[in-house]
């Protein structure tokens, strides 16, 4: 397996803050990792600079193999590099069906010519539609389908904001705080269904999460971050018994 995401020397400042100084790692392909380190180590800002938001000062960021540096979001999302946020951003006035449908590509209601010809969209709806159940079974919430997105609980919108990234054909999922606020069984709940999503379906998913009693139990990878700065990076027993990371990161 080569690499999903790769960064190479990347700064990033906000005025005379260096968020970012000098980073460089790999992500694996079909592997769970985990970006840890305490507030303001930088996380949110390389997460932002790797899917677009941000533009970094220097380095570059590659994408299975791709430059993607500089590129805007809605152009590394139709390469298969898909972002969740910490406040997952749904259409809370829709069904669950229906969150996942419009998060479709290629949704053919996007395209306002083809949408006034049922004869030329028709056929790809139900393709849609059948799409949006298998990625419900998948997400654990084909139970829901019919409800609107307002009734589920945290971390069923969780799962949900999860099935619309693979409703994209996402390859590659950026998760920020996926159990942030959400109960333990659930919690637990939402990173088995992520290995399953990486065991089954070969999907690749690089995460931020401040509960690491919890989500270290099921990643692959850990890369540690302080001040800017990459710590180390390796298997969790590894990274969380670094004198360096328990310093910056634990308070030890």
């Amino acid at each position: 397996m080569g690499l999903a995401i790769e960064v190479r020397n990347i700064r990033k400042f906000f005025g005379n803050l260096r968020a970012i100084d000098d980073i460089s790692f790999g992500v694996e392909e079909k592997s769970l990792t985990i970006l840890m380190g305490p507030n303001g180590s930088g996380k949110t800002t390389l997460i932002n600079v790797i899917g677009g938001l941000y533009k970094p000062d220097s380095g570059k960021v590659f994408f299975l193999g791709k430059d993607i540096t500089g590129l805007p979001p809605h152009e590394i999302y139709k390469l298969g590099l898909a972002r969740t946020f910490q406040i997952p951003a749904l259409f809370l006035q829709l069904t669950v069906l229906e969150n996942l449908m419009v998060a479709s590509k290629n949704n053919p209601g996007e395209h306002f010519a083809r949408s006034l010809i049922k004869a030329s969209w028709i056929e790809e709806e139900e393709k849609i539609t059948e799409r949006a159940f298998e990625v419900l079974a998948m997400v654990g919430l084909l139970h829901m389908w019919d409800k609107p997105a307002t009734v589920l609980s945290g971390g069923q919108l969780k799962l949900l904001e999860i099935g619309r990234a693979l409703m994209s054909d996402a390859n590659t999922i950026l998760l920020d705080e996926p159990i942030s606020g959400v109960n333990p069984t659930l919690a637990h709940d939402i990173f088995e269904k992520l290995v399953k999503l990486r065991d089954n379906f070969g999907i690749t998913f690089f995460i931020i999460e401040h509960r690491l009693d919890i989500a270290l139990g099921y990643v692959d990878e850990v890369i540690a971050m302080a001040y800017g700065k990459l710590v180390t990076t390796g298997k969790p027993e590894t990274v969380t018994s670094d004198q360096r990371v328990i310093e910056a990161y634990l308070g030890g």
